[in-house]
């Protein structure tokens, strides 16, 4: 009865230790160790049941030699319970068993979109050359106008101080020139040759005077006074609009060149986002470029329309000065000419 009883277990543990072979261990669940403590100990192995006493001589007979599955059958049920007890708090976990399929790798977003390391080659060339030629077409097209509207304003400040300095010069030496003289004669005789409006002045009232001579004695000098007045008043207006001339595109470079490039900016924006949505990544990397290429239009924009205003006002301020001058030495020229009539008229009485 004995070496019945014996057999019996012999062959369970040996079928248990072959189940727990083929069976990969189980992965043990860590989430109620992080809510719980986790007992101090593992769980001790359930203990074999001790073998029945012996029968009697009688009953004796020679044991069959176990088999190697049998001998080696306690060591590995006792490997699968310690490796089915939770490990306590605060151990590292053991190593997967040889042969077990490791756990899939999480995908980790960040690492996916992390930028691009100072190592690394930068996928676009961040300079404004470069930025220009990666741009839309109509992006650059944008700023070739207003690379042309810097251009053309500092082209026209170049121009301009120089055509004002000579306007300047031309118009006090022939004021001066008026304030010496004795008569609009004289003064005319030594204006000869100039063409600066101030001069131009001084021989259209002579040559109105010479051809009003002849009804002087009877209509009088109220109606030369006029007509002479009416063309320094022409010549003044002329002359200033004609040094005024150039400075219009100032003002169209600094009212209209924000909005030009407020208009490549949007437009790089918009292509921008298509190409953020084709690539389907928000990787800064990838966005910031076409950003930074849309965001150039406006800032060619501002440094067009900036010094365009600035020198606007510049202008306008020496043109009115000028035109000041130039309105002085036509009130001297009247003076002059209301001066002669009257020694004219105190000469024939």
């Amino acid at each position: 009865m004995a070496l019945l009883l014996r057999s019996i277990l012999l062959i369970l543990l040996t079928a248990a230790a072959a189940q727990a072979q083929e069976q990969p261990p189980a992965v043990p669940d860590l989430a109620p160790q992080m809510q719980a403590p986790a007992p101090e100990t593992a769980a001790p192995a359930p203990a074999l049941p001790p073998a029945a006493p012996e029968a009697g001589p009688a009953l004796d007979a020679p044991a069959a030699p176990a088999s190697p599955e049998a001998q080696g059958s306690q060591a590995p049920a006792d490997a699968a319970d310690a490796q089915e007890a939770p490990a306590p708090a605060g151990e590292p976990e053991a190593p997967a068993a040889a042969g077990a399929d490791p756990a899939p790798a999480a995908f980790d977003t960040e690492a996916a979109e992390a930028p691009v390391g100072p190592g690394l080659p930068i996928p676009h060339d961040l300079t404004p050359w470069g930025m220009f030629e990666a741009a839309h077409w109509v992006v650059q097209a944008v700023m070739i106008l207003l690379a042309a509207a810097s251009f053309v304003t500092w082209t026209v400040l170049l121009f301009k101080l120089v055509e004002i300095a000579i306007a300047r010069r031309r118009l006090a030496r022939t004021a001066a020139t008026v304030e010496t003289s004795a008569t609009l004669e004289e003064a005319v005789r030594r204006l000869a040759g100039r063409k600066d409006p101030a001069a131009f002045m001084a021989r259209a009232s002579f040559e109105e005077l010479q051809r009003s001579d002849a009804a002087l004695d009877l209509a009088g000098t109220a109606g030369l006074k006029e007509r002479v007045r009416s063309i320094l008043e022409r010549v003044e207006a002329q002359a200033g609009e004609r040094l005024r001339r150039g400075i219009g595109l100032l003002a169209t470079i600094g009212s209209v060149g924000p909005f030009v490039g407020l208009f490549g900016t949007v437009w790089g924006i918009m292509n921008a986002f298509i190409g953020i949505s084709q690539s389907q990544t928000t990787n800064l990397a990838v966005v910031a470029p076409g950003i930074a290429e849309a965001l150039l239009a406006t800032g060619l924009g501002l440094v067009a329309a900036i010094p365009a205003v600035v020198i606007y006002n510049h202008f306008v301020r020496s043109i009115a000065s000028w035109r000041l001058s130039l309105a002085d030495a036509g009130a001297a020229i009247e003076r002059m000419l209301s001066r002669d009539l009257d020694y004219r008229s105190a000469g024939r009485s």
